[in-house]
């Protein structure tokens, strides 16, 4: 039987999932929990899998921050990325850009940086955001910064594998170009999930709720892997490993 668990930490392991068997994955700067994910693959894999942080001194070979990422990326080094957006819409596209018709918008996002080159060229993107109301997952974005599928005949090797949330995960279909729901977090169910999302997607006739941390992953986690996230994240680490030592 599992001990108990936060959220953050069922999000963590829930992504490391998704990262099994790959060689290499490179994460953002400002991404802590697919950050802790990719570290807690890293140990899982027995160091295997090759993590590269953005604004890691430890845990990043690059020297040169995103243009050596974008080498590895046009050079098929790079097996899984994230992304994530103020808005999210069914096909997967995001907006990094901002709230209301561009130019004159309303609401200003960080921007897109890199986002469309590498949704283009990574393999398995999986999207991210712990927010999961109607405002972010939108029909329709109102700024694609980064398109989620492209036209047929044009060149592209990346897209997006699967959208994690704070209620639930969506899978990707390629075929069919929209979301499929996959597995509801616990304490959540699939009548909330539509209820708060703008977009459709797809239901199977059970949906199944996501598996919930081992004590052995939970151990893993909250010992060397978070140690390691310490570096780069240090409030983040004392806030939910500080919280589950102590429960």
């Amino acid at each position: 039987m599992s001990q108990s668990f936060l959220p953050e930490e069922l999000l963590i392991i829930t992504v490391a999932e998704m990262l099994s068997g790959l060689r290499h994955v490179a994460v953002g700067a400002q991404s802590p929990i697919p950050g802790t994910a990719a570290l807690l693959a890293r140990a899982q894999s027995g160091g295997t899998l090759r993590v590269s942080m953005l604004g890691s001194e430890t845990n990043s070979p690059f020297t040169d921050g995103g243009r050596e990422l974008f080498d590895c990326a046009a050079q098929g080094r790079i097996d899984a990325f994230f992304l994530g957006g103020g808005q999210i819409d069914g096909q997967a596209n995001i907006n990094l850009v901002g709230i209301g018709d561009y130019p004159d918008t309303k609401v200003r996002f960080p921007g897109s940086f890199g986002s469309a080159y590498l949704y283009f060229l990574v393999p398995r993107v999986i999207l991210f955001r712990e927010e999961h109301t109607a405002r972010v997952l939108v029909p329709k974005v109102d700024f694609i910064s980064a398109p989620g599928v492209s036209e047929e005949n044009t060149y592209r090797t990346g897209g997006p594998h699967a959208l994690v949330t704070g209620r639930c995960v969506f899978d990707f279909d390629d075929a069919a170009k929209r979301f499929k729901l996959k597995s509801v977090h616990p304490g959540h169910t699939a009548e909330e999930v539509r209820e708060h999302t703008g977009f459709d997607y797809d239901t199977p006739d059970h949906v199944p709720e996501t598996p919930a941390p081992d004590a052995q992953t939970l151990t893993l986690l909250r010992g060397e892997v978070a140690d390691a996230v310490t570096e780069r994240y240090p409030s983040f680490a004392a806030k939910v490993f500080g919280a589950a030592n102590a429960a």
